[in-house]
């Protein structure tokens, strides 16, 4: 038994260090709550050991004992009511030991609140926890005075585990009575001149982008017991603060306020006082400040949180949190009865690791957004509180159940069809047998395609626009001198800029569609004329054909590599045994050729990244190392590639061969139009794609710069903590709310728990919450891997297995790359590789259009292909038939 254990009253520091067993729900929150900085009153737990002692000394262990044969059913029956009225009465009667007494007594006595007004609370030891609240079904006491009643009221939340309805509750939810102990919650009394609860969702129906704020004058027991018709503000939560979009102003006929001589009584409020608003509007932004706090400390920004809170009139106290259990997960009508399937297949292609807190708070909200804005597009309005993403082990996974019903219901494709365009491998949900294409509703879906496609064309027509406009207002905050700026000018431009996304993920969405439409249409045009190469033969005609911006990265890098043999002090520097990347500054002179043209490639490209996708990660302009690995690899290499001219000839013999059979007809003009489209689509693809993350750059600096400014005032140890904060907590100390106090905590624990979660090796889909065993790799000893071919050709090498861009030195020119997934960080390696290879993927991942462009043969949506094949073993990779040779 350790220290902590043989205590029978626990501080808060004491409680967020024990088991939930010995200081049960309530009290094990309100520990941790304390820990991480809150504003919880003073006071501490009276622990389970304590209960059970109580009962060892009371000798009431038989008859708790042969209370177990009570079941939920026959609770009420007259025996079993009479053996709980005795169990009760007993516990009433029973003597606490002096050693509990004893030690009662000295550490309230130390803490001052023997004299003081405390609140006595129960806290189970199953209380408050995901699997169950037990809700209203223990007892809490108000306004206790002294040792004497404060006995008393502890014993009393004994006794409320003992009545009918607690002990129908826990066989319900399947708790024997020796698993479930009391420990007791004793802390100080807010005298409260408004109280109520919160809660980090809607609880009725599932939204979590909304909070809901229950409040009355007084003490919050009213509130909680539904005595009275409390006021209700609903807050929006996905922006920088909480914002109020609706209040309703309860009648609050009633209000509940302290006793002079103890306990509390309920009293009627004067009209006067019941049509007034409890909180006014600037309390209600701080309170819901609070409860995202409490929402992303206590429940990792995943689990939503119940909270009950009181405010003295000069700051908000919290009382107590919870889970909020049995909470509806929103989707369409069409999924009734169907599981939600969780799928990371495209966002692993781009995101693969384990967000950082900071990171993740930032880019779900942008990702809710864009995953329901080609709906939107085509004109259909699916529901507005469902959940497009998640964090489950800390990577992300977006709703496939939701994306699949979305696309059929909306457009009439089969899940199957939105399973090839993502790539990855996961289950299809079920939709009505039949042609969705058939009947009145076939009509809606056509002309909702035409919906969408006339949207895509719009925006098309604008991308000059729209990517300059965005481009420049990068820019702009670049040039910005953050140090300088106050913490109010700060928390304006976190809500400038994510403005400015929440207006760019849509179009971001419409340009993404631009690539995946017209390539779906080319291809099927295609494969009806030449059966089984439709795709194929789209690889082909796409070859080499367009301006990717990503693939432009390459080709200027082997550019550069050629500039470096014509610059003495470069040559000498690339080619140095002891090349250091760190040093190009000091050895290559700033007149040079090469660092002027190096210097043009980070103001083109300085803004991008490994996994750029995640803001922890520095910028090409901050730390250009990567990028000067890729410059000597191609300075060593004796064929530095550059396909263009051979990826022109592929493109024109699939040209020809069509031309040969369709000739002038109109199946040839509807080739030649979804060529063209497809192209064009693939270049706004990318780009869009480095014009969304050209703000990153600025953004990342404002970050660090708000790391530097709370490393200084002694908030967080380091600058680089504050990629493990979230918004709501850096803007609850920047405008005030909050001291910062415990927030190093915090980021010590998420800091741990990212390393821990990055050991793991995710599953690709979750089923409800199960995790499913992920598609089998192919049997090593098979010859033959199948994938989704997404670059023509065929080529050979010795495989090289690379699961980050940081190994890139391990690549040799002629290899194949077999990598789990691709960004464009990984771009500079293709021209290196002979073939590609990819565990996870589709005809529109990043991996696949730089592989068309540049005349790599690739296969993707390989399933295990990182475990099966060996490195060094020797592969063939055929693009055309999406298979993969070994041997």
């Amino acid at each position: 038994m350790n220290k902590i254990t043989e205590k029978y009253f626990l501080n808060w520091e004491e409680a967020f260090s024990s088991a939930i067993q010995d200081a049960g729900g309530k009290g094990k929150n309100l520990g941790s709550l304390h820990r991480y900085g809150f504003p919880v009153p003073a006071g501490g737990v009276l622990t389970s050991r304590a209960y059970w002692d109580f009962f060892q000394h009371n000798d009431l262990m038989e008859t708790i004992h042969a209370a177990s044969s009570i079941n939920a059913e026959d609770v009420l029956e007259p025996a079993n009511e009479k053996m709980l009225i005795d169990i009760r009465q007993k516990i009433t009667e029973g003597e606490v030991p002096d050693i509990i007494l004893q030690e009662l007594s000295e550490k309230l006595t130390n803490m001052e609140l023997l004299n003081k007004s405390v609140a006595v609370r129960s806290s189970a030891t199953a209380e408050d926890s995901a699997a169950a609240s037990f809700a209203g079904v223990h007892e809490s006491f108000l306004n206790i005075l002294g040792l004497p009643d404060i006995i008393k009221a502890i014993k009393n939340c004994y006794t409320s585990l003992w009545t009918p309805r607690a002990v129908a509750y826990r066989r319900k939810m399947g708790f024997s009575d020796d698993k479930v102990g009391a420990a007791v919650v004793i802390m100080e009394l807010v005298p409260a001149v408004a109280a109520g609860v919160a809660f980090s969702c809607d609880p009725r129906t599932g939204r979590r982008d909304v909070m809901i704020i229950s409040a009355n004058f007084g003490l919050g027991e009213s509130v909680v017991s539904g005595a009275i018709e409390p006021d209700e503000y609903i807050l929006a939560t996905e922006i920088v603060l909480p914002e109020i979009i609706e209040k309703k102003t309860g009648s609050k006929k009633r209000y509940t306020r302290l006793r002079h001589e103890g306990a509390t009584e309920l009293l009627d409020a004067g009209e006067d006082v019941n049509k007034k608003q409890v909180l006014n509007d600037a309390r209600i932004i701080e309170l819901g400040s609070l409860t995202l706090r409490v929402h992303e400390a206590l429940g990792g920004g995943i689990i939503c949180q119940d909270i009950e809170w009181a405010f003295d009139g000069k700051q908000f106290y919290v009382l107590q949190a919870r889970p909020v259990t049995k909470l509806p997960e929103p989707n369409f009508p069409g999924l009734a009865g169907q599981p939600v399937i969780w799928s990371n297949s495209n966002i692993k292609d781009a995101a693969p690791f384990v967000w950082t807190t900071l990171n993740w708070n930032i880019g779900h909200r942008n990702l809710n957004l864009m995953l329901k804005s080609q709906l939107l597009a085509a004109g259909y309005h699916p529901p507005p509180r469902i959940n497009w993403v998640r964090l489950y082990k800390g990577r992300g996974y977006f709703n496939l159940s939701a994306l699949q019903w979305g696309f059929y219901d909306a457009v009439g494709y089969l899940p199957g069809d939105t399973n090839k365009l993502l790539g990855g491998h996961q289950p299809e949900i079920k939709v009505p047998a039949g042609n969705p294409m058939g009947g009145w509703k076939g009509i809606i879906r056509v002309l909702r395609r035409l919906n969408l496609v006339f949207n895509i064309l719009k925006t098309q027509i604008s991308a000059k626009k729209i990517f300059k406009d965005m481009w420049q207002k990068a820019q702009s905050w670049d040039r910005l001198d953050f140090h300088d700026m106050t913490d109010q000018e700060l928390i304006t431009l976190i809500t400038e800029i994510g403005q400015k996304y929440i207006e760019f993920a849509p179009a971001y969405m419409m340009f993404s569609s631009s690539a995946s439409l017209p390539l779906d249409m080319l291809a099927r045009t295609l494969e009806k004329d030449f059966p089984g190469r439709g795709y194929s033969l789209t690889n082909n005609l796409l070859a080499g054909s367009a301006e990717i911006t990503s693939a432009e990265h390459g080709y200027r890098l082997i550019e550069l590599a050629n500039t470096v043999q014509k610059d003495e002090a470069a040559y000498r520097y690339f080619t140095s045994e002891h090349f250091d990347p760190a040093a190009f500054k000091n050895e290559i002179p700033v007149d040079s050729q090469f660092r002027k043209e190096f210097d043009e490639f980070l103001n083109d490209f300085g803004h991008r990244a490994v996994y750029e996708a995640e803001i922890a990660n520095p910028r090409w302009s901050e730390n250009p190392g990567y990028l000067l690995e890729n410059i000597r690899a191609a300075v060593l290499s004796p064929d530095k590639k550059d396909n263009r001219k051979a990826q022109a000839e592929k493109r024109k013999v699939a040209q020809e061969e069509i031309a040969r059979k369709l000739k002038w007809s109109f199946q040839h003009i509807k080739v030649s139009m979804w060529v063209r489209q497809a192209r064009k689509g693939s270049e706004m693809r990318e780009m869009a794609k480095s014009v969304f993350m050209k703000p990153l750059e600025p953004v990342r600096l404002l970050y660090q710069d708000i790391g530097r400014r709370l490393a200084e005032r002694g908030i967080l140890n380091e600058q680089a903590d504050v990629y493990h904060c979230t918004i709501t907590e850096l803007v609850a100390i920047l405008c005030g709310y909050w001291d910062g106090s415990g927030l190093k905590v915090l980021v010590t624990e998420r800091k741990k728990l990212r390393e821990e979660l990055s050991q793991l090796d995710p599953p690709d889909v979750i089923i409800d919450e199960v995790p499913q065993p992920k598609t089998e790799a192919p049997h090593s000893y098979g010859k033959v891997m199948t994938g989704i071919g997404v670059a023509a050709g065929k080529a050979s090498g010795q495989a090289r297995l690379i699961s980050h861009p940081g190994e890139n030195t391990r690549l040799q020119a002629g290899d194949v790359l077999v990598a789990p997934s691709t960004d464009p960080g990984w771009t500079p390696l293709f021209l290196r590789a002979n073939a590609l290879v990819m565990e996870v993927g589709g005809f529109l991942s990043h991996g696949a259009i730089v592989a068309r462009e540049y005349g790599v043969p690739a296969v993707v949506n390989v399933p295990g292909v990182m475990k099966t094949l060996k490195d060094g073993e020797q592969l063939t990779v055929d693009g055309d038939e999406g298979k993969v040779y070994r041997g």
